[in-house]
C-alpha cells in the first residue's frame, strides 16, 4: 500500500530515491533540506526495487529495505515512505516511474551530486530531465561542473556535506566497527535483531 495514496493532486512533490541499504542521517538531512528550502508539499523516501546499475546479489532485500525506510521516517510527518518501486518485480527505472505520478504534479528528483554526475548514463535520462527538476545533494569529491554538464540547470541544496553512505556503513559493520550513530536509532535496532551486514 502507497502511504501517498490518498494525496490530492496537483502538489509539489520531492523525491529521494535509493537503494537505502541502509537508509542512514544523510538521506534523512537531505528531505529535510528539500524539505524546507525548494517549499514542497512532502518529500517521499522512495526505495529502489531492483536497481539496474547495481548487481542484485549485491542488494538487500526490498522487504528489508522497506522496513528499515518506515523506521528510518518515524515522527517527520513531511517524509512519506513509497513503496512504488521497492515491492515491484523487476528492473526498477526512474522514467517509469516517475511517469506513474499525474501529469500536474510538479516533481523535483533529489540526486546526490555524484549521481547528478551521471545521469547521462540513466536509461532514457532525456524524459527523467524532461519530467522533473533536479535538486542536488553536494559531495566533496564530485566537480559541479560536471553536474552541470550532465543534468543542466540544477537546484543545489544548501546542507552541510556528510560523507555517509550505505556502502560506508555495510563496509564498517562487516569489519565490526562502529554504525550506531550513522543511522536512527530504530534502524540500527532492526539491522541487529535481522543480522543485516553481519551485525
Amino acid at each position: 500500500m502507497l502511504a501517498n495514496r490518498f494525496i490530492l493532486s496537483p502538489v509539489y512533490r520531492a523525491i529521494i530515491g535509493g537503494t537505502f541499504d541502509p537508509p542512514h542521517l544523510a538521506h534523512l538531512l537531505a528531505a529535510e533540506t528539500a524539505y524546507m528550502q525548494l517549499g514542497v508539499d512532502h518529500v517521499l523516501m522512495m526505495p529502489a526495487g531492483s536497481p539496474w546499475q547495481k548487481p542484485a546479489s549485491s542488494v538487500s532485500p526490498g522487504e528489508h529495505r522497506w522496513a528499515m525506510t518506515l523506521l528510518a521516517v518515524e515522527g517527520a510527518d513531511f517524509i512519506v515512505p513509497d513503496d512504488r518501486e521497492v515491492l515491484r518485480d523487476g528492473w526498477t527505472y526512474t522514467a517509469d516511474t516517475l511517469a506513474t505520478f499525474p501529469e500536474e504534479d510538479r516533481l523535483v528528483l533529489v540526486l546526490g551530486a555524484d549521481a547528478a554526475a551521471n545521469l547521462s548514463t540513466w536509461t532514457r535520462y532525456d524524459q527523467v530531465r524532461e519530467r522533473a527538476e533536479i535538486a542536488v545533494v553536494p559531495r566533496l569529491h564530485t566537480d559541479p561542473a560536471d553536474v552541470v554538464a550532465a543534468a543542466g540547470e540544477v537546484t543545489w541544496l544548501d546542507m552541510p556535506i556528510l560523507e555517509i553512505s550505505g556502502s560506508k556503513i555495510r563496509e564498517r559493520a562487516r569489519r565490526g566497527q562502529s554504525v550506531r550513530f550513522l543511522v536512527r536509532d530504530q534502524v540500527y535496532d532492526y539491522m541487529t535483531e535481522h543480522g543485516l551486514y553481519g551485525l
